[in-house]
């Protein structure tokens, strides 16, 4: 999805937690990671990426507009 966008996605981790742990602690599957593009979480000098924002925006549209339409078919 993200390439038809004009994207990467690349694979990272970071600390903190989310929400969807909860559900994966159930065995079912989280997509995480849509949020905010940036840095300096939670300081006084955090900051975040308009052009980041865009791209994440325009990705989660996308995804949910496959899933709305795929009728059982896995994301491509």
């Amino acid at each position: 999805m993200a390439l038809e966008l004009g994207f990467e996605l690349q694979e990272t981790s970071v600390g903190g937690a989310s929400d969807g742990n909860f559900a994966a602690a159930l065995g079912l599957p989280v997509l995480d990671g849509l949020g905010a593009v940036g840095g300096g979480a939670h300081a006084r000098s955090e900051w975040i990426s308009i052009d980041g924002m865009m791209q994440r925006t325009a990705l989660a549209a996308g995804v949910l507009a496959k899933l709305g339409s795929s009728s059982g078919r896995e994301l491509d």
